[in-house]
């Protein structure tokens, strides 16, 4: 069943990317469901995951529609993101907590055993391994800084699409090729980093370090964005 989900969020989100599915479309589930050839349940699951990412609302009576996406605001808000997340690393580092640093060290652990597999797979990341990883690592720092207001805002600027500590990139498939492993692996030893930073009682360093991570994916995501673009231009051969 997750397979099945992650493939299909991964064709709706080509398809609201390539703007097949223009902003303020309604998706309609049964209609999908008989197209894809699957049940109304991963497609039901995959609207919730394009809503975690930003790409898909919620109507005020039911079901869902296509957000309306734009690059500017989507560097604009992942710049407030790494600030927000750089405050919250610092207030974790000045407030250490044994708990929090476990549970941060096993995302790193976990995050390096993915990218060992993927070294000895063609270079090939298991993006929703990795995504709900990363997401994991982002949320435990986000509640263990203790700031409601913080934690509020955050969740308010995710709402922006491929904002979110879940969205990695704007990659359509399963595994991320060669080129996005190095995003990946740099992305690893920010975290790393960023954990040694906490354990260490560096806030200053901490939010530093958190700021410079959110700035690489939110130039990563522009990037791969152009590049999708580009290709999505070409006339078809």
């Amino acid at each position: 069943m997750a397979t099945q989900i992650h493939t299909v969020a991964g064709e709706l989100r080509q398809r609201i990317m390539s703007g097949a599915y223009p902003p303020g479309e309604r998706l309609v589930e049964l209609q999908l469901a008989a197209e894809l050839g699957v049940s109304r349940t991963p497609i039901r699951l995959a609207f919730e995951e394009l809503v975690k990412e930003g790409l898909l609302e919620r109507l005020p009576t039911r079901g869902f529609r296509v957000k309306a996406f734009d690059l500017d605001d989507l560097a604009n808000a992942l710049d407030v993101r790494g600030t927000l997340e750089g405050m919250a690393a610092r207030l974790v580092a000045e407030r250490p907590s044994p708990a929090v640093l476990d549970a941060l060290r096993d995302c790193v652990e976990e995050g390096w055993i993915l990218l060992e597999d993927a070294a000895e797979n063609g270079y090939q990341v298991e993006t929703p391994r990795w995504s709900a990883m990363n997401e994991k690592f982002h949320a435990i720092l986000i509640q263990a800084a203790g700031n409601p207001p913080l934690a509020s805002a955050l969740a308010h600027v995710s709402q922006i699409p491929l904002v979110g500590a879940a969205v990695l990139g704007l990659g359509l498939d399963e595994t991320m090729p060669q080129p996005e492993y190095a995003f990946i692996h740099r992305a690893q030893q920010d975290h790393d980093d960023i954990v040694s930073a906490i354990g260490q009682g560096e806030g200053a360093r901490a939010e530093n370090l958190m700021r410079e991570h959110v700035r690489r994916s939110r130039d990563n995501k522009r990037r791969i964005y152009e590049l999708k673009m580009d290709a999505l231009r070409q006339p078809a051969k």
